[in-house]
C-alpha cells in the first residue's frame, strides 16, 4: 500500500507541539527525498548534525536505500563495526587494555552498541523495498519485511549480551566476537558508496589493501599471542619483549605472509605448526589478494584497454595491406581524438545496452539543447523530436575530410555538434561558399525528396576537428510517418531554404562559379564581393548549385525586358533627331503618326 502525500509541517505541527523542535523544523528542511511524499531533495550541508539527522529518521515515515543520509549513517554503522573487527584481537593478543584505560574501551564499546540499536529499532524497520514492482513505504509492511530477513536475525545474534560474563570472568575481548556478524552493513556501505562514487575503482583499491592491511594485522595478533603462550623470549623464534611490540609482530607478519623470507627457523612443535599455518595462509591469502588487485586495476582501465587493442588491431591490418603512411597518420590521429574528447570509441554501443527509455533520456540531456536550437526542427512536434534524437549518431571528421562530396547520393543529414565545415567548389575546387558552424543543418532538402534530384553537388569539407550528427534517411521515413503535421512543416521549410539558397548563391556567387563556365572579366562590383560567413541556418547542397528552370526563365525575361528598354530608348532618340530636323510642328505630328514619311 501507499502512502498518501501529506502536508509534513501539519502533522508535525499536531504530533509535536514543542516551540524549540518547530524551530529546527523551520530551519532544517527534509533532508532525504520520499517518492511516496512531497518533500524536497535533502540540502546536505546544513544538516550535517547528528542530531538532525536522528530527528529527521525519527520523525518519517520510510527511508530510501540510496538516499545519501542513509549511506552516511551506514558509514557510522561500518565504523562501529571495523572498530570490533580492528580492536578486539589487539585487546585480546596485546597488553593495552589495563585498568587505567579499562573505561575508555568500555566506552567506545556501548557507543558502537548504541550505534547497533539505533539501526536495528530505527533505521532497518524503515527501508522501504519493492514487492510485485511496487514500492512498499508502509511502516508495518517495513518492519515485517525486515523481520522475516535472515540480517535481522544476524543482527539480533550481534547484539547477544555476553558481557554479562564480565561479571565472573573479567573484561574479556572476547565475549563480543558476536558483533562481528554485523558484517552485512559493512557489504552494504561499500555498495552504497560505489553506486554514488564516479571514480568507484579508487575505493576498491583501498578497500582491498585494507583487506590486506587487515591479514597482517591479525597474524601480528596471533604471533604475539603465541610468543606470550609460549614466552616471551624463551625461544630464538618467538618475540623477546624488546621494542614496540605491535611494530615488531607486524614485521614477523610481513615476512610470513609474503613469504619474504630471513625468518630463524621454529625449533618447538608449536612454533612448527604455528608456522606451517601461516606459510599456507601466506600464500592463498597474497594471491587472491593479488588477484583481485589485478581485477580492480583492470576494470578501472577496461575502456582504455579496449581502445589500445582496437588501435593496434587497425594499425596492424593497415600494415598488413601496406596502406599508405599518411592514411595510417590520419586513422591514429581519429583514435587519439575520439578518445580524448569523447572517452570511447562508439557510443552507440553503450547506449545500446539501455532500454528505450533510459537510452532516450540520456539522449534529451545530451542533444536536446543542441537540436532543439536548429531552426528547421523549430515548430515540430516536441515527440517527433524525441525519436529523432536516439537514431543520432556522433561522428567524428579530421581537418580535411569531406563530409560529403559532389556527386555523390544524399541519404544523410548533418547537424554540426562541434566544429566547422566548409562549402566548397568553384574551377579550382576550393573556392570556400558557405562556412557553417555548431547548430548548422545541411542535406535536409535531399532527405525530404524536395527540389529533384538527391545527388550532391558541391564538396563538403570538414574546417577543423568536426563532431557531427547524422540521420539516415531510412530512420527519418520511419519516424514521419507517425507524425504527418511536423513532415509537412519540414518539407515546407525545406523547400524555402532552398528558395533562399537559390537566392543568395546568386547575389554572392559570380557566374562562373556556379556554371563553371570559361573565365570572364569579372564586375568591378562582384570582384569586392565576398561569400558571407553563415553561422546557424540550414543548408542543403544536393541542388543549389545547380540553378533550376526558373531561374533560366527569369534570365530570358531579363534580357526580353532589357532589349525592350534598349529598342525604347532607340526609339525615343530617333524622335529627337527627326524634331531637331523638322522645324514645322505639323509635319513632325505627321510623322509620329505615319501619314508620312520622313526624308532620310
Amino acid at each position: 500500500p501507499q502512502a498518501k502525500p501529506h502536508n509534513s509541517d501539519q502533522i508535525f505541527l499536531k504530533n509535536n507541539s514543542t516551540r524549540i523542535y518547530q524551530v529546527k523544523r523551520l530551519q532544517y528542511p527534509v533532508i532525504y527525498r520520499n517518492p511516496c511524499s512531497n518533500h524536497q531533495p535533502f540540502t546536505f550541508f546544513k544538516t550535517f548534525s547528528f542530531l538532525i539527522l536522528l530527528h529527521v529518521f525519527f520523525n518519517s515515515t520510510s527511508i530510501l536505500h540510496g538516499d545519501l543520509m542513509y549511506v552516511l549513517w551506514m558509514f557510522l554503522v561500518s565504523l562501529a563495526w571495523n572498530w570490533n573487527v580492528w580492536f578486539i584481537p589487539v585487546r585480546w593478543a596485546f597488553p593495552y587494555q589495563t585498568p587505567d584505560n579499562i573505561y575508555y574501551w568500555l566506552l567506545t564499546d556501548y557507543l558502537c552498541d548504541l550505534i547497533y540499536i539505533l539501526d536495528i529499532a530505527v533505521f532497518q524497520p524503515r527501508l522501504q523495498f519493492v514487492r510485485g514492482g511496487d514500492i512498499v513505504c508502509d511502516t508495518k509492511e517495513m518492519r515485517k519485511n525486515y523481520m522475516k530477513t535472515k540480517r535481522f536475525k544476524f543482527d539480533v545474534a550481534s547484539l547477544v549480551p555476553l558481557e554479562l560474563f564480565y561479571f565472573k570472568t573479567g573484561i574479556n575481548p572476547l565475549l563480543r566476537l558476536p558483533r562481528l556478524l554485523k558484517i552485512n552493513s559493512f557489504f552494504e556501505f561499500n555498495d552504497r558508496l560505489e553506486a554514488i562514487l564516479t571514480k568507484a575503482y579508487i575505493y576498491r583499491v583501498i578497500r582491498t589493501t585494507t583487506y590486506l592491511l587487515y591479514c597482517l594485522h591479525f597474524n601480528a595478533c596471533l604471533y604475539y599471542w603465541t610468543s606470550d603462550f609460549i614466552g616471551l623470549g624463551l625461544t630464538q623464534w618467538v618475540y623477546n619483549g624488546e621494542g614496540n611490540s605491535y611494530i615488531r609482530c607486524y614485521y614477523f607478519a610481513v615476512k610470513t605472509l609474503i613469504t619474504i623470507g630471513g625468518l630463524p627457523d621454529p625449533t618447538t612443535l608449536s612454533e612448527i605448526i604455528f608456522q606451517l599455518i601461516n606459510y599456507f595462509i601466506g600464500v592463498f591469502a597474497f594471491s587472491i589478494m593479488i588477484g583481485q588487485m589485478r581485477d580492480v586495476v583492470g576494470a578501472a582501465t577496461a575502456s582504455q584497454t579496449y581502445y589500445r587493442s582496437c588501435m593496434d588491431s587497425t594499425i596492424k591490418y593497415m600494415s598488413s595491406y601496406r596502406i599508405p603512411r599518411d592514411v595510417q597518420n590520419r586513422v591514429k590521429t581519429w583514435y587519439n581524438y575520439t578518445w580524448q574528447s569523447q572517452g570511447m570509441l562508439d557510443e552507440q554501443e553503450l547506449l545500446n545496452q539501455l532500454p528505450d527509455k533510459m537510452r532516450l533520456d540520456i539522449a534529451i540531456d545530451v542533444n536536446y539543447s543542441i537540436v532543439s536550437k536548429v531552426p528547421l526542427f523549430q515548430g515540430c512536434d516536441r515527440q517527433m523530436i524525441f525519436d529523432m534524437l536516439k537514431s543520432l549518431r556522433s561522428v567524428v571528421y579530421l581537418p580535411g575530410d569531406y563530409v560529403c562530396k559532389k556527386g555523390e547520393v544524399g541519404r544523410e543529414m548533418y547537424i554540426i555538434k562541434a566544429g566547422e565545415v566548409q562549402v566548397v567548389g568553384g574551377p579550382d575546387g576550393k573556392t570556400v561558399f558557405v562556412t557553417l558552424r555548431a547548430g548548422s543543418v545541411f542535406g535536409e532538402i535531399s532527405l525530404l525528396a524536395v527540389g529533384g534530384g538527391n545527388r550532391r553537388t558541391a564538396n563538403v569539407i570538414a574546417h577543423g576537428f568536426a563532431n557531427l550528427f547524422i540521420l539516415d534517411k531510412k530512420d527519418l521515413n520511419e519516424i514521419l510517418v507517425h507524425y504527418p503535421e511536423s513532415k509537412k512543416l519540414l518539407r515546407k521549410k525545406a523547400r524555402l531554404n532552398m528558395n533562399r539558397n537559390n537566392n543568395t548563391f546568386s547575389c554572392i556567387c559570380p557566374v562562373s562559379v556556379l556554371y563553371d563556365p570559361p573565365l570572364l572579366p569579372a564586375h568591378p562590383k562582384l570582384r569586392c564581393c565576398r561569400p558571407p560567413i553563415i553561422s546557424s541556418s540550414s543548408y542543403d547542397y544536393a541542388g543549389q548549385l545547380e540553378f533550376p528552370p526558373f531561374f533560366l526563365l527569369t534570365v530570358v525575361v531579363s534580357l526580353v525586358i532589357l532589349v525592350s528598354n534598349t529598342g525604347r530608348c532607340l526609339t525615343k532618340e530617333r524622335n529627337l533627331n527627326l524634331k531637331k530636323r523638322l522645324r514645322n510642328p505639323l509635319r513632325y505630328q505627321q510623322l509620329l503618326s505615319g501619314q508620312r514619311r520622313p526624308n532620310c
